[in-house]
């Protein structure tokens, strides 16, 4: 049984509203869902009613309102009872999100390359606005992995990289010095951003392979990777996404791992939703945590199952034994006894 987790604020933090009748609270929940939805949906029509999604004013504030929005864990939102009429808009919605996405990375990919004058233009990524929630956030998967795994990875994928593959530069960099990563987009303009973005880094133009092709049609390799990342944006849909770890259930090595990025409450108006108990066929479940704040995404971590027939060496055999992580204790620290 795998463990649900999420980063809550105390309760000298939370507002105490005076006592209400169990009634009283669904009626007000209820009103609050209703608004929550409404407002993403105003948001929705005015997203998909732009002539481009290019970055620009108009582009940056609405998403900008969008997220802020769904950020708030409060109220729940369960997408599964929404409306057909709702669900299909979330579907277009996500579909807008990821191509304004792409657009974001590619815009700044390319301006951190162009503007460095001669410089590593690593230096500069904190121009990109959402910089900050990538370094929490891949601080959190590499916590979360520590708990789990006890050998440090030698080769890590990552599945769905894009031209800003700040995920793999973030744990190359900070996380894992010796790691090898090889990143994995269907589209070769993404992928060449990315490589001419780590071009001038002597060490991580080493250590960041990448690799243009369709996850799909990737089976040779797929077993010597430690871990494997999927990109929340990978599989937009529910059986796109189940068909993808259907088949790195099928290739990946037994014990390896697999970190999955999905989306909770509101938030799934902004990213597919990964059901662990359903949607992971092959690996076992071994967390998932839901942040809180302003990381986006949740994230959950799997083991691929062994096969009944591998000896145990074989199984350990795609990690490096000599080499430790250090646990950490970032589940202790960040959840607290209260419940949902």
């Amino acid at each position: 049984m795998f463990h649900e987790l999420y980063v809550l604020k105390s309760n000298s933090e939370e507002h105490h509203s005076p006592s209400l009748s169990p009634h009283s609270v669904d009626i007000m929940v209820c009103q609050e869902q209703e608004a929550l939805v409404n407002k993403v949906l105003d948001l929705y029509h005015k997203i998909s009613t732009l002539d481009t999604l290019k970055p620009s004013q108009d582009v940056d504030t609405l998403f900008t309102q969008l997220v802020r929005t769904c950020i708030p864990h409060t109220p729940f939102i369960d997408i599964t009872k929404l409306s057909t009429t709702v669900q299909e808009a979330r579907s277009d919605l996500i579909r807008l999100c990821a191509e304004a996405e792409s657009l974001l990375e590619m815009h700044y990919s390319a301006l951190l390359v162009s503007s460095s004058s001669g410089e590593n233009p690593l230096g500069r990524l904190h121009v990109f606005p959402y910089y900050s929630n990538y370094l929490k956030l891949s601080c959190l998967e590499f916590n979360i992995l520590s708990q789990h795994c006890q050998a440090v990875p030698t080769k890590i994928a990552f599945v769905g990289s894009g031209p800003l593959p700040l995920t793999s530069i973030v744990l190359a960099t900070n996380h894992f010095p010796n790691t090898t990563f090889h990143n994995y987009d269907i589209d070769a303009l993404a992928n060449s951003m990315a490589k001419a973005l780590v071009s001038s880094d002597h060490d991580l133009s080493k250590r960041m392979v990448f690799h243009t092709s369709d996850i799909l049609d990737v089976s040779h390799g797929l077993n010597e990777f430690n871990v494997v990342f999927l990109a929340a944006l990978v599989g937009m849909k529910n059986e796109e996404k189940k068909k993808v770890i259907d088949h790195l259930g099928k290739y990946m090595a037994p014990g390896a791992f697999l970190m999955v990025r999905s989306a909770y409450s509101a938030r799934a108006f902004l990213y597919p939703v990964v059901n662990p108990s359903f949607d992971l066929k092959g690996f076992e479940v071994l967390s998932v945590f839901h942040p809180t704040d302003e990381v986006i995404n949740s994230i959950v971590i799997a083991q691929k199952c062994p096969i009944i027939s591998t000896s145990s060496k074989e199984v350990e055999s795609v990690f490096s034994n000599n080499n430790l992580l250090i646990n950490g204790n970032m589940i202790e620290e960040l959840v607290t006894e209260e419940q949902l």
